[in-house]
């Protein structure tokens, strides 16, 4: 069964005893592609085979965080869950706030979707979210927070919605509503409901002097501490929440589950949080944590008290390339069953790094095997990374390492290079300095295509402009299946400058046979670059061009990545021969720009392009067909690389790409010039 909260040994109730062995609950959290969360819920009688495959088939061939859960009513996501939600309204009630006020305090500023609370509701659907928490409230028993919601009434803006049938986005209108008016800059007029008169009012943009200051905090522990701690509204707030999540998530172990961090897996992936309760209980601080709770009337759980009395103060601990929790039954840390596969780089912190710099650390993952992990903002790629790329691989072909691992942890594996500085510098006139970056940026994308040591990526998330060159310049991938990769420079008035450019006309090159026609399968490798192609998982990228079936190879569970990269490091050091650069790619010249001309005359045409992109699309063909060769020839990956750094120099020269950069900075989308 796939049921939210129907308690699963009610489904088994009539059915012989084989039927009731083979049966439990497997609750997928929607929608089933991109929330991660699969709940597993035996009934007494369920075998224990049956159970391990469940759990291991979710993990290994789904790619899901599966969850063993007891047979309680909401199971563990939608029970913290509802009892999260329920408790944020209340708050907001207590303290008369407006719903764009919270929802600006509980999104990304806490680590959670930026959906946060109120907008979440309008998603999921209002009717949805009622009948979940009625379902608990009238199915629960002895628990103390849905003991007490049994006697409150509905909140009046709650029964006005549900009356009135406004459930949220599929009818148009909920918390909040979209309106056909447009504002000065053409954007669509929202509305939000005013909880006191019940009546619908522009939405505003909240002003926060406590949520611009937090903002400005970049370590979580830090903006969570200073979030609870103060007498402004919003930090009371704050501590009455985390108080009551705190509170309420303890005293769930053991009725929903015998350990707590599946209740901290359930919440991560199934509601998108960053963290677990358990994980923000850590961040905030062991003792503050308590102090939260008691402050919020809730009261500390025997299993906590014990753990405190025993002089442990982290629910969490990152030892010898492990995540331990505490085990409340054996009173010692433990492995966290399940992340037995999974490389998790926090784990390696405690240990002395082999290099760092302001933008990434290399580590030692064990087996001779190093990692290379990006640490700038939104893991773009500066001269720090260019760097420690060049010491990573010298100091692995000098010593005594089997090869070097390209991966992280974080969301996005790199959204390219940085912009904002090429943008400065480009503002500035200062083509020189560029002109060295860009050619910098090639050379250590050939140094990792021709080290003596076996380099293998692992990505998930955004693998954009210069994060995908340099994957495609590895030996080969690992690719979480919700990779998202693309040459995206086209976008700000670019081409792709790291050899992006030259490695899609040497693999169309490879691509051409005796008697083939050639132009096709030239026009598909140009056609991913000249329209910004991104796939929408690592799938995709095949047929887009970015991988390759004899390299690369697709990882579903995005965990997993950074071990299987270390296997593959491992398995291609036995017999490694480094290539050499290539001096035989096939080009085409005139006749292939001829072809590629005529292909963006037919963009043009359909209005797929605008005047500008032709003019970047030239460039791109030109680069690709070996530049205005008489006649199709074979020439060096260095030739290539030097017109590719020629065109990406010429267009950065130009206006309207300095134009496009601008705007993508100041507005976060593409400007079509």
């Amino acid at each position: 069964s796939n049921t939210s909260s129907i308690p699963i040994h009610l489904l088994a109730e009539g059915r012989s005893d084989d039927f009731k062995a083979c049966f439990c609950g497997t609750h997928f959290f929607n929608p089933a592609r991109y929330l991660r969360l699969l709940e597993v819920i035996p009934i007494k009688e369920t075998q224990q085979v049956v159970v391990d495959f469940f759990m291991e088939f979710g993990k290994r061939t789904l790619g899901k965080q599966t969850v063993l859960c007891k047979d309680t009513p909401a199971f563990i996501g939608n029970r913290i869950g509802v009892m999260s939600g329920t408790e944020m309204t209340l708050l907001t009630e207590q303290f008369q706030f407006k719903i764009e006020e919270v929802d600006a305090m509980t999104g990304s500023l806490i680590g959670r979707p930026n959906t946060a609370t109120f907008r979440l509701q309008d998603l999921v659907g209002l009717d949805t979210g009622d009948k979940v928490s009625r379902f608990v409230r009238e199915n629960v028993t002895g628990d103390a927070y849905i003991d007490k919601l049994k006697d409150r009434p509905e909140p009046k803006f709650m029964k006005f919605l549900l009356e009135h049938s406004f459930l949220g986005n599929k009818t148009g209108k909920g918390f909040y509503e979209k309106t056909q008016k447009k504002d000065e800059n053409g954007n669509s007029i929202i509305n939000a409901l005013n909880l006191q008169t019940l009546t619908y009012e522009t939405a505003i943009r909240p002003k926060m002097e406590v949520v611009k200051t937090a903002k400005g905090m970049e370590l979580m522990n830090k903006r969570l501490q200073f979030l609870v701690e103060g007498e402004t509204r919003e930090q009371q707030f704050f501590s009455a929440y985390f108080g009551q999540l705190f509170g309420y998530a303890a005293a769930r172990i053991p009725e929903i589950s015998d350990q707590y961090f599946p209740v901290d897996d359930a919440m991560r992936t199934g509601y998108f949080w960053d963290y677990g309760p358990f994980e923000y209980w850590d961040l905030i601080g062991f003792d503050l944590g308590v102090r939260l709770i008691e402050n919020a009337g809730a009261s500390l759980p025997k299993w906590v008290q014990e753990m405190k009395a025993s002089g442990n103060t982290q629910f969490y601990k990152f030892e010898g390339g492990q995540k331990k929790y505490y085990n409340t039954s054996s009173k010692q840390y433990e492995a966290v069953p399940g992340t037995e596969s999974f490389i998790l780089l926090d784990s390696y912190r405690e240990q002395a790094p082999v290099i760092k710099n302001s933008e990434c650390v290399v580590h030692d993952i064990g087996d001779g095997v190093l990692c290379l992990e990006f640490t700038s903002k939104s893991n773009s790629i500066g001269e720090g990374i260019g760097k420690a790329f060049l010491e990573a691989i010298e100091l692995a072909e000098a010593g005594n390492w089997n090869g070097l691992v390209i991966g992280n942890n974080a969301k996005q594996f790199s959204v390219g290079a940085n912009l904002m500085n090429i943008g400065m510098v480009a503002m500035q006139k200062q083509f020189d300095v560029l002109e060295r970056f860009v050619d910098d940026f090639q050379q250590i994308n050939m140094r990792i295509r021709t080290s003596k040591i076996p380099v293998v990526v692992a990505t998930q998330g955004y693998v954009f402009g210069g994060g995908c060159e340099i994957a495609m310049h590895c030996d080969a991938g690992i690719y979480a299946a919700e990779s998202y990769i693309g040459l995206v420079e086209v976008g700000v008035g670019l081409l792709p400058g790291g050899g992006g450019t030259k490695e899609f006309a040497l693999r169309a090159s490879d691509e051409f046979f005796e008697g083939d026609v050639q132009s096709p399968t030239l026009i598909n490798y140009f056609k991913s670059i000249a329209t910004a192609a991104v796939s929408t998982s690592a799938y995709e990228a095949y047929d887009l061009k970015y991988l390759q079936k004899e390299r690369d190879e697709v990882c579903v569970n995005t965990f997993m990545n950074i071990g299987l990269a270390k296997e593959k490091v491992l398995d291609l050091a036995k017999n490694y021969i480094p290539p050499a650069a290539r001096q035989d790619i096939n080009v085409l010249g005139r006749a292939g720009m001829g072809v590629l001309y005529s292909a963006i005359n037919e963009f043009r045409m359909g209005e797929y392009m605008s005047d500008y992109d032709v003019e970047i699309a030239r460039k791109i063909a030109y680069v690709m067909c070996g530049g205005d060769l008489t006649s199709p020839q074979q020439v060096s990956e260095q030739y290539l690389l030097d017109i590719e750094r020629e065109g990406f120099m010429s267009l950065l020269g130009n206006q309207k790409t300095l134009d496009r950069i601008q705007y993508l900075l100041m507005n976060n989308k593409p400007l079509r010039n």
